[in-house]
């Protein structure tokens, strides 16, 4: 990766910034704070202007915050093992720093190790009632099962919208319309693969190599989100590894919301929420393991 050299500056100072929180020789926490701050607006203005802004410096998790026990750079790839079943509780997450995303479009590669899932979460929020780094709201699916890689879905929410080769609408009381189909995009998660994803106000669309895979979009307003955070899934259960050589993030202009109409709904089909028999990977889950 090469950063751009405003963004470096961005990441200098965070690390700067760090080096204060932990140090008792640095200055007050009230000036480690407010830098934190001023490197977060640095970040998301170099974004604003329109490029795609690498959000990982091919160093180490500068920007990022996740379980230091599960999470690691090594030869500029960042890592997430889950060594065991026991391992973990819950799903936990590597979570971007650098502020909310709202309309915006990300490219990750990346690459999952192992008979397990994982995701990019995207307009998401936290949960520490559950525990820290536990995330909720809308995901790209990294997973081993064709139907479910690239899918539409929400994480500890209201489930899957679209598996890969759907396009869906959820209509104003949350109830599920297909809109249209296409063959499902292969691609064996195991390899580097890249996942795509562009959000333009209440519609979502996945792509993996290109390839478009599901669009959501989400006229429940109760339950949809148009702002929230960034981050990455570690799976809990089988054992795997999670590797991710390249995010880049492109802010995008604020887009209008698509308005909701009834009358476009005499060409699509009511369906009950997709369910699954594979949580984890495609073979049995490990002995041991919560589903």
């Amino acid at each position: 990766m090469n950063p751009p050299r405003p963004f470096l500056t961005a990441l200098l100072l965070s690390s700067f910034v760090i080096a204060s929180l932990r140090s008792p020789l640095r200055g007050s926490t009230g000036f480690a704070v407010l830098a934190v701050s001023l490197c977060s607006a640095l970040v998301s203005s170099f974004a604003a202007e329109g490029d795609a802004v690498p959000l990982f410096n091919g160093q180490d998790l500068t920007g990022w915050d996740g379980d230091p026990k599960l999470w690691k750079v090594e030869n500029g790839i960042v890592i997430g093992t889950n060594p065991a079943p026991e391992a973990m509780a819950n799903n936990s997450f590597l979570v971007w720093r650098g502020g909310k995303v709202k309309d915006f479009e990300l490219r990750a590669t990346i690459r999952v190790i192992g008979d397990n899932n994982s995701g990019i979460q995207y307009r998401s929020r936290e949960l520490p009632e559950v525990a820290p780094w536990v995330i909720t709201g809308y995901q790209c699916d990294i997973h081993p099962a064709i139907e479910h890689t690239g899918m539409t879905y929400e994480e500890k929410g209201r489930g899957i919208f679209g598996l890969n080769g759907k396009n869906v609408l959820l209509d104003p009381d949350g109830a599920l319309w297909q809109l249209s189909e296409h063959a499902p995009v292969k691609a064996d998660v195991s390899q580097w693969n890249e996942y795509i994803i562009i959000a333009k106000g209440n519609r979502l669309t996945h792509q993996i190599n290109g390839q478009p895979t599901s669009e959501l979009i989400d006229h429940d307003e109760k339950k949809r989100a148009l702002e929230g955070l960034l981050a990455i899934q570690l799976h809990r259960g089988n054992p795997n590894r999670v590797e991710i050589k390249d995010l880049r993030l492109k802010v995008l202009p604020e887009s209008p919301l698509v308005p909701f109409d009834a009358a476009k709904l005499s060409t699509a089909t009511k369906i009950e929420k997709p369910r699954t028999s594979r949580p984890q990977g495609t073979g049995p889950v490990v002995p041991g393991t919560r589903k």
